[in-house]
């Protein structure tokens, strides 16, 4: 808060206001981070120039602030969490206005850094774990465009991203108080499908079965607990009404991707000018955030990326046999070659049901066949190790 505003197009260079200065002030707290991590986590500067467009009248130097905590024995299998760190005010164009910004996204970019500090204190996860903080998103998610379409130029296999934008308030703007719910926006049909995948999709019925809602039936399933203290609420949408966050841009590039986000949204404290009109507070101000309910938030975000990266990677080609008509199911995916695997679950759940219902285990094979008719449930594959940690699903294409 103290930067006066963060504003995308305000001052690179002033060391006390604007971007600049906050950028600057990210990168030495996670540097310091890294300081105390033996060597575990890194931390770079990804800057690129967004040309000029509606929102960004001349080209515009944009920087990401990345952490890296790598991988101990399967570095290439990737998760990612994001917060923006630009800030806004009701001109989307000011950026000489104070615009405090601390629930948006000030809180979403704290629970980025504790995650961060956290997490590479600790032992090193199998997987690889990307901590970010983007800027541009007020402006038109650019810095998180730029991210997301690196990592798909370089074949990054990111396998689950959360964006934690505007979680630091719990009280709605009637006052009612949500101190444990958080929502969970998760999409079912891609936002990357092509015209092949749509007519497959159309046939199977797996419009509840896209990777983001498997990603957030994981999240819900390690998360929504007494440990984390919160409530997870699954909303089967991209993002809200008029809004999106920096997942579409992962979304965009084929990658599983969710929005966790306050339960109900206090639009005065949004987006405003900071002002006192008619007796009513405006502005995005710290004295309306919840501390005890940002930590909430991290908790569910700590429960989430610890147990995906310690756990094994989501099964790929998963296929259900479609050859010929019969009153059984035959599935069969490619091996993981994770040391620590233990074998398979095939789950299933009626096609109604938004959890899976029931989990079978088949041993550390890469076909099944159960007596189960296709046509009644929807089924998926999920890898577990020998510790019982397992992926989140693989929904099977018809082959």
């Amino acid at each position: 808060m103290s930067f006066g505003t963060r504003h995308t197009l305000s001052s690179q260079d002033d060391p006390n206001r604007g971007i600049g200065a906050a950028r600057d002030w990210l990168f030495a707290t996670l540097q310091g981070y890294a300081a105390a991590s033996g060597g575990r986590l890194t931390v770079e500067k990804q800057s690129f120039v967004q040309a000029a467009g509606p929102r960004i009248p001349v080209p515009t130097v944009i920087t990401n602030v990345i952490a890296t905590l790598r991988g101990a024995s399967e570095p290439n299998r990737t998760y990612v969490v994001t917060g923006h760190y630009d800030s806004r005010v009701t001109d989307v164009l000011n950026s000489t206005s104070d615009a405090p910004g601390a629930d948006d996204d000030g809180s979403g970019v704290a629970v980025v850094l504790e995650l961060a500090r956290i997490l590479s204190a600790a032992r090193q996860p199998e997987a690889t774990i990307v901590f970010a903080t983007v800027a541009g998103e007020e402006q038109g998610l650019f810095g998180s465009a730029f991210m997301a379409a690196q990592m798909k130029a370089a074949g990054t296999d990111v396998q689950g991203m959360i964006s934690n934008d505007i979680v630091g308030s719990s009280t709605a703007d009637d006052g009612t108080r949500y101190k444990h719910l958080v929502r969970l926006f998760a999409e079912g049909v891609p936002t990357s499908e092509t015209a092949s995948q749509t007519s497959i999709r159309q046939s199977i019925g797996g419009e509840n079965d896209g990777p983001s809602r498997q990603l957030a039936r994981f999240i819900r399933e390690v998360s929504d607990n007494g440990v984390t203290g919160m409530d997870v609420r699954t909303i089967y949408r991209r993002d809200r009404y008029l809004r999106s966050s920096d997942h579409v841009s992962f979304l965009q590039q084929g990658y599983p991707a969710v929005r966790l986000t306050e339960e109900a949204e206090n639009f005065a404290h949004e987006h405003q000018d900071v002002r006192v009109e008619n007796g009513v507070q405006f502005g995005d101000l710290i004295q309306f955030c919840d501390f005890d309910y940002i930590a909430g938030v991290a908790r569910v975000n700590l429960a989430t990326f610890w147990s995906l990266a310690n756990a094994p990677g989501t099964p790929k080609d998963v296929r259900i046999d479609t050859t010929q008509l019969t009153n059984d199911s035959t599935l069969h995916w490619v091996a993981d070659t994770a040391a620590d695997l233990s074998g398979y679950h095939v789950v299933w759940r009626e096609s109604t049901a938004p959890e899976w219902e029931r989990a079978i285990p088949v041993g550390n094979a890469t076909e099944v066949t159960l007596d189960i008719s296709k046509d009644n449930v929807q089924f998926g594959v999920r890898a577990v190790d020998k510790k019982g940690h397992h992926s989140p699903a693989g929904f099977p294409a018809p082959g």
